[in-house]
Protein backbone atom coordinates (compact mmCIF):
# COMPACT_ATOMS: atom_id res chain seq x y z
CA UNK A 1 0.00 0.00 0.00
CA UNK A 2 2.82 2.39 0.91
CA UNK A 3 4.47 1.73 -2.46
CA UNK A 4 1.20 2.45 -4.25
CA UNK A 5 0.64 5.71 -2.36
CA UNK A 6 4.20 7.01 -2.69
CA UNK A 7 3.94 8.12 -6.36
CA UNK A 8 0.65 9.92 -5.58
CA UNK A 9 2.16 11.74 -2.60
CA UNK A 10 5.26 12.71 -4.56
CA UNK A 11 3.15 13.96 -7.46
CA UNK A 12 1.06 16.07 -5.08
CA UNK A 13 4.13 17.58 -3.44
CA UNK A 14 5.69 18.33 -6.80
CA UNK A 15 2.61 20.12 -8.11
CA UNK A 16 3.03 23.92 -8.02
CA UNK A 17 -0.73 24.37 -8.33
CA UNK A 18 -1.42 22.42 -5.17
CA UNK A 19 1.39 24.08 -3.28
CA UNK A 20 0.08 27.46 -4.35
CA UNK A 21 -3.40 26.62 -3.16
CA UNK A 22 -2.03 25.62 0.26
CA UNK A 23 0.63 28.28 0.73
CA UNK A 24 -0.07 31.99 0.39
CA UNK A 25 2.46 34.17 -1.37
CA UNK A 26 4.23 36.53 0.99
CA UNK A 27 6.60 39.37 0.24
CA UNK A 28 7.61 42.95 0.90
CA UNK A 29 6.82 46.03 -1.18
CA UNK A 30 8.14 49.55 -0.78
CA UNK A 31 6.16 52.60 -1.75
CA UNK A 32 8.60 55.23 -2.97
CA UNK A 33 7.41 58.80 -3.51
CA UNK A 34 7.97 60.21 -6.96
CA UNK A 35 10.08 63.17 -7.94
CA UNK A 36 7.08 65.51 -7.72
CA UNK A 37 5.80 64.32 -4.33
CA UNK A 38 6.60 67.63 -2.64
CA UNK A 39 4.42 69.42 -5.19
CA UNK A 40 1.35 67.55 -3.97
CA UNK A 41 -0.90 69.01 -1.25
CA UNK A 42 0.84 68.34 2.05
CA UNK A 43 -2.00 66.26 3.51
CA UNK A 44 -1.67 63.75 0.67
CA UNK A 45 2.14 63.51 0.56
CA UNK A 46 3.21 59.97 1.46
CA UNK A 47 6.70 59.19 2.71
CA UNK A 48 8.57 56.02 1.74
CA UNK A 49 6.78 53.08 3.31
CA UNK A 50 7.72 49.38 3.25
CA UNK A 51 5.06 46.79 3.99
CA UNK A 52 4.65 43.03 4.04
CA UNK A 53 1.82 41.53 2.03
CA UNK A 54 0.04 38.21 1.91
CA UNK A 55 -1.71 36.94 -1.21
CA UNK A 56 -3.88 33.83 -1.01
CA UNK A 57 -5.96 32.06 -3.63
CA UNK A 58 -9.64 32.48 -2.83
CA UNK A 59 -11.26 30.73 -5.79
CA UNK A 60 -10.74 29.71 -9.40
CA UNK A 61 -13.35 30.59 -12.03
CA UNK A 62 -12.41 28.29 -14.94
CA UNK A 63 -15.35 29.30 -17.12
CA UNK A 64 -14.51 32.99 -16.70
CA UNK A 65 -10.78 32.24 -17.02
CA UNK A 66 -10.18 34.28 -13.86
CA UNK A 67 -8.51 33.57 -10.52
CA UNK A 68 -9.50 35.51 -7.40
CA UNK A 69 -7.04 36.11 -4.57
CA UNK A 70 -7.28 37.77 -1.17
CA UNK A 71 -4.61 40.40 -0.54
CA UNK A 72 -3.80 41.92 2.85
CA UNK A 73 -1.16 44.42 3.94
CA UNK A 74 -0.79 46.97 6.77
CA UNK A 75 -2.01 50.50 6.22
CA UNK A 76 0.58 53.29 6.37
CA UNK A 77 -1.84 55.08 8.71
CA UNK A 78 -2.52 53.93 12.26
CA UNK A 79 -6.09 54.82 13.12
CA UNK A 80 -7.63 54.33 16.60
CA UNK A 81 -9.43 51.20 15.35
CA UNK A 82 -7.18 48.11 14.95
CA UNK A 83 -9.32 46.34 12.31
CA UNK A 84 -9.08 49.41 10.09
CA UNK A 85 -5.30 49.29 10.06
CA UNK A 86 -5.11 46.24 7.82
CA UNK A 87 -5.92 46.83 4.16
CA UNK A 88 -8.05 44.10 2.59
CA UNK A 89 -8.38 43.64 -1.15
CA UNK A 90 -9.46 41.06 -3.71
CA UNK A 91 -7.30 40.55 -6.77
CA UNK A 92 -9.09 39.43 -9.94
CA UNK A 93 -6.36 38.05 -12.18
CA UNK A 94 -6.90 36.98 -15.78
CA UNK A 95 -5.28 33.64 -16.46
CA UNK A 96 -2.17 33.80 -18.59
CA UNK A 97 1.20 35.51 -18.49
CA UNK A 98 0.03 38.98 -19.48
CA UNK A 99 1.11 41.68 -19.34
CA UNK A 100 -2.33 42.98 -18.37
CA UNK A 101 -3.45 46.49 -17.48
CA UNK A 102 -3.89 46.77 -13.70
CA UNK A 103 -6.82 48.67 -12.21
CA UNK A 104 -7.84 49.52 -8.64
CA UNK A 105 -11.62 49.29 -8.08
CA UNK A 106 -13.42 51.23 -5.31
CA UNK A 107 -16.93 50.63 -4.01
CA UNK A 108 -20.16 52.58 -3.61
CA UNK A 109 -21.31 54.14 -0.33
CA UNK A 110 -23.74 51.61 1.08
CA UNK A 111 -23.65 48.58 -1.16
CA UNK A 112 -23.01 44.95 -0.31
CA UNK A 113 -19.84 45.07 -2.48
CA UNK A 114 -21.53 42.91 -5.09
CA UNK A 115 -21.43 45.64 -7.74
CA UNK A 116 -17.70 46.27 -7.42
CA UNK A 117 -16.92 42.56 -7.33
CA UNK A 118 -18.90 42.04 -10.52
CA UNK A 119 -17.15 44.98 -12.19
CA UNK A 120 -13.76 43.58 -11.16
CA UNK A 121 -14.67 40.12 -12.47
CA UNK A 122 -15.88 41.53 -15.80
CA UNK A 123 -12.68 43.52 -16.19
CA UNK A 124 -10.59 40.40 -15.54
CA UNK A 125 -12.66 38.39 -18.02
CA UNK A 126 -11.72 41.00 -20.59
CA UNK A 127 -8.00 40.98 -19.90
CA UNK A 128 -7.79 43.76 -17.30
CA UNK A 129 -6.51 42.70 -13.87
CA UNK A 130 -8.60 44.33 -11.14
CA UNK A 131 -7.74 44.93 -7.50
CA UNK A 132 -10.89 45.63 -5.47
CA UNK A 133 -9.60 47.56 -2.45
CA UNK A 134 -11.69 47.98 0.68
CA UNK A 135 -11.74 51.66 1.64
CA UNK A 136 -11.10 52.73 5.23
CA UNK A 137 -13.78 51.40 7.61
CA UNK A 138 -15.29 49.19 4.90
CA UNK A 139 -15.89 45.44 4.97
CA UNK A 140 -13.47 43.61 7.31
CA UNK A 141 -11.84 46.95 8.13
CA UNK A 142 -14.83 48.08 10.18
CA UNK A 143 -14.79 46.61 13.67
CA UNK A 144 -17.89 46.22 15.87
CA UNK A 145 -17.50 49.63 17.55
CA UNK A 146 -15.92 51.54 14.69
CA UNK A 147 -17.61 54.38 12.79
CA UNK A 148 -18.19 54.40 9.06
CA UNK A 149 -16.00 56.27 6.61
CA UNK A 150 -18.55 59.07 6.23
CA UNK A 151 -19.93 60.47 9.48
CA UNK A 152 -21.09 63.88 10.77
CA UNK A 153 -17.66 64.08 12.41
CA UNK A 154 -15.82 65.91 9.65
CA UNK A 155 -12.39 65.40 11.24
CA UNK A 156 -12.91 61.62 11.28
CA UNK A 157 -14.25 61.60 7.72
CA UNK A 158 -11.37 63.66 6.35
CA UNK A 159 -8.85 61.38 8.12
CA UNK A 160 -10.53 58.26 6.69
CA UNK A 161 -10.48 59.77 3.19
CA UNK A 162 -6.78 60.56 3.53
CA UNK A 163 -6.07 57.02 4.76
CA UNK A 164 -7.94 55.53 1.79
CA UNK A 165 -5.88 57.61 -0.63
CA UNK A 166 -2.66 56.43 1.04
CA UNK A 167 -3.83 52.79 1.02
CA UNK A 168 -4.61 52.99 -2.69
CA UNK A 169 -1.23 54.55 -3.42
CA UNK A 170 0.44 51.61 -1.66
CA UNK A 171 -1.84 49.22 -3.57
CA UNK A 172 -0.56 50.87 -6.75
CA UNK A 173 2.99 49.95 -5.76
CA UNK A 174 1.85 46.36 -5.20
CA UNK A 175 0.17 46.21 -8.62
CA UNK A 176 3.19 47.74 -10.31
CA UNK A 177 5.42 45.02 -8.83
CA UNK A 178 3.45 42.13 -10.31
CA UNK A 179 5.14 40.36 -13.24
CA UNK A 180 1.80 39.87 -15.02
CA UNK A 181 0.96 43.60 -14.90
CA UNK A 182 1.86 46.19 -17.54
CA UNK A 183 3.28 48.91 -15.29
CA UNK A 184 2.63 51.48 -18.01
CA UNK A 185 -1.10 50.78 -17.92
CA UNK A 186 -2.21 51.33 -14.34
CA UNK A 187 -5.57 52.86 -13.54
CA UNK A 188 -8.40 53.28 -11.07
CA UNK A 189 -12.18 52.98 -11.27
CA UNK A 190 -14.77 53.98 -8.70
CA UNK A 191 -18.55 54.16 -8.52
CA UNK A 192 -20.51 56.85 -6.63
CA UNK A 193 -18.54 57.44 -3.39
CA UNK A 194 -15.77 55.30 -4.90
CA UNK A 195 -15.59 57.69 -7.86
CA UNK A 196 -14.79 60.63 -5.58
CA UNK A 197 -12.12 58.57 -3.83
CA UNK A 198 -10.76 57.43 -7.20
CA UNK A 199 -10.50 61.00 -8.45
CA UNK A 200 -8.63 62.06 -5.32
CA UNK A 201 -6.29 59.07 -5.50
CA UNK A 202 -5.56 59.54 -9.19
CA UNK A 203 -4.80 63.22 -8.65
CA UNK A 204 -2.21 62.29 -6.00
CA UNK A 205 -0.78 59.17 -7.68
CA UNK A 206 0.66 59.89 -11.15
CA UNK A 207 1.16 56.18 -11.90
CA UNK A 208 -2.63 55.84 -12.07
CA UNK A 209 -2.73 57.33 -15.53
CA UNK A 210 -6.12 55.94 -16.60
CA UNK A 211 -9.19 56.90 -14.60
CA UNK A 212 -12.86 55.92 -14.87
CA UNK A 213 -15.39 57.74 -12.69
CA UNK A 214 -18.89 56.25 -12.54
CA UNK A 215 -21.59 58.57 -11.14
CA UNK A 216 -19.20 61.10 -9.67
CA UNK A 217 -18.45 64.80 -9.93
CA UNK A 218 -16.99 67.86 -8.25
CA UNK A 219 -17.99 71.19 -6.77
CA UNK A 220 -19.93 69.21 -4.21
CA UNK A 221 -21.17 71.95 -1.90
CA UNK A 222 -22.60 74.13 -4.65
CA UNK A 223 -24.11 71.16 -6.46
CA UNK A 224 -25.76 69.64 -3.39
CA UNK A 225 -26.96 72.86 -1.74
CA UNK A 226 -28.79 73.81 -4.91
CA UNK A 227 -30.38 70.36 -5.08
CA UNK A 228 -33.98 70.07 -3.76
CA UNK A 229 -32.86 67.09 -1.67
CA UNK A 230 -30.66 69.39 0.40
CA UNK A 231 -33.44 71.79 1.46
CA UNK A 232 -34.20 70.04 4.81
CA UNK A 233 -30.54 70.33 5.82
CA UNK A 234 -29.98 73.99 5.03
CA UNK A 235 -31.63 75.24 8.23
CA UNK A 236 -29.55 72.78 10.30
CA UNK A 237 -26.37 74.17 8.75
CA UNK A 238 -27.42 77.73 9.52
CA UNK A 239 -28.22 76.84 13.13
CA UNK A 240 -24.67 75.56 13.75
CA UNK A 241 -23.16 78.51 11.90
CA UNK A 242 -22.00 76.65 8.79
CA UNK A 243 -22.35 78.90 5.77
CA UNK A 244 -21.83 77.65 2.24
CA UNK A 245 -18.35 79.19 2.11
CA UNK A 246 -17.30 77.67 5.44
CA UNK A 247 -18.51 74.25 4.36
CA UNK A 248 -16.69 74.52 1.03
CA UNK A 249 -13.47 75.35 2.83
CA UNK A 250 -13.85 72.41 5.22
CA UNK A 251 -14.38 69.78 2.55
CA UNK A 252 -12.22 71.27 -0.21
CA UNK A 253 -9.40 68.75 0.49
CA UNK A 254 -11.85 65.95 -0.35
CA UNK A 255 -13.44 67.57 -3.39
CA UNK A 256 -12.07 66.33 -6.73
CA UNK A 257 -12.71 69.78 -8.19
CA UNK A 258 -9.94 71.14 -5.96
CA UNK A 259 -7.41 69.03 -7.88
CA UNK A 260 -8.89 69.35 -11.37
CA UNK A 261 -5.58 70.59 -12.79
CA UNK A 262 -3.88 67.37 -11.68
CA UNK A 263 -6.65 65.29 -13.24
CA UNK A 264 -6.11 67.08 -16.54
CA UNK A 265 -2.84 65.14 -16.70
CA UNK A 266 -4.68 61.79 -16.54
CA UNK A 267 -6.65 59.93 -19.21
CA UNK A 268 -10.16 60.40 -17.84
CA UNK A 269 -13.47 58.73 -18.70
CA UNK A 270 -16.59 59.87 -16.84
CA UNK A 271 -19.92 58.03 -16.94
CA UNK A 272 -22.77 60.12 -15.54
CA UNK A 273 -26.55 59.84 -15.20
CA UNK A 274 -28.60 62.68 -16.69
CA UNK A 275 -31.37 62.18 -14.09
CA UNK A 276 -29.08 61.42 -11.15
CA UNK A 277 -30.98 62.16 -7.95
CA UNK A 278 -28.01 61.53 -5.61
CA UNK A 279 -25.00 63.13 -7.32
CA UNK A 280 -26.50 66.08 -9.24
CA UNK A 281 -25.68 66.09 -12.97
CA UNK A 282 -24.31 69.59 -12.42
CA UNK A 283 -21.52 68.08 -10.28
CA UNK A 284 -20.50 65.73 -13.10
CA UNK A 285 -20.57 68.51 -15.68
CA UNK A 286 -18.54 70.82 -13.42
CA UNK A 287 -15.77 68.25 -12.96
CA UNK A 288 -15.81 67.28 -16.65
CA UNK A 289 -15.34 70.91 -17.69
CA UNK A 290 -12.63 71.57 -15.10
CA UNK A 291 -10.60 68.50 -16.13
CA UNK A 292 -10.37 69.51 -19.77
CA UNK A 293 -13.63 68.18 -21.20
CA UNK A 294 -12.27 64.69 -21.76
CA UNK A 295 -14.50 61.71 -22.57
CA UNK A 296 -17.92 61.62 -20.90
CA UNK A 297 -20.85 59.24 -21.44
CA UNK A 298 -24.31 60.31 -20.30
CA UNK A 299 -26.82 57.64 -19.31
CA UNK A 300 -30.55 58.38 -19.35
CA UNK A 301 -31.01 57.14 -15.81
CA UNK A 302 -31.27 57.97 -12.13
CA UNK A 303 -28.41 57.22 -9.73
CA UNK A 304 -29.67 53.75 -8.80
CA UNK A 305 -31.12 53.13 -12.26
CA UNK A 306 -27.67 53.58 -13.79
CA UNK A 307 -26.83 50.11 -12.44
CA UNK A 308 -28.84 48.69 -15.35
CA UNK A 309 -26.28 50.18 -17.75
CA UNK A 310 -23.07 49.34 -15.90
CA UNK A 311 -22.28 46.16 -17.77
CA UNK A 312 -23.15 47.77 -21.10
CA UNK A 313 -20.31 50.13 -20.24
CA UNK A 314 -17.76 47.33 -19.82
CA UNK A 315 -16.69 47.68 -23.46
CA UNK A 316 -15.82 51.40 -23.32
CA UNK A 317 -14.23 50.96 -19.89
CA UNK A 318 -12.01 48.06 -21.01
CA UNK A 319 -11.04 49.99 -24.13
CA UNK A 320 -10.09 52.96 -21.97
CA UNK A 321 -7.84 50.90 -19.73
CA UNK A 322 -6.27 48.97 -22.60
CA UNK A 323 -5.73 51.96 -24.87
CA UNK A 324 -2.33 53.36 -25.80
Amino acid sequence: MRCLLLPVVLAFLASPVNLWALSPEEGKITFKPGANEKKLPERYQLAEFSFDFKLKLKCDLPISNVEIYTLTFPSSVKSPHPENNTVWAEYYRPKGKGPFPGVIVLDILGGDQGLSRNIARHLAQNGVAALFVQMAYYGPRRGPNAPRLLTPNIDHTMAAIRQTVFDCRCATSWLESRPEIDAKKLGILGTSLGSFMSALTAAMEPRLDRVVLLLGGGGLVDAFIESPRAAPYLMMLQVVGLTRDKLKTMIAPADPLTYADLLKERKLLMIAASRDDVVPPKAAKTLWEATGKQQIIWLDATHVGAALYVFDMVGPIVKHFQGN
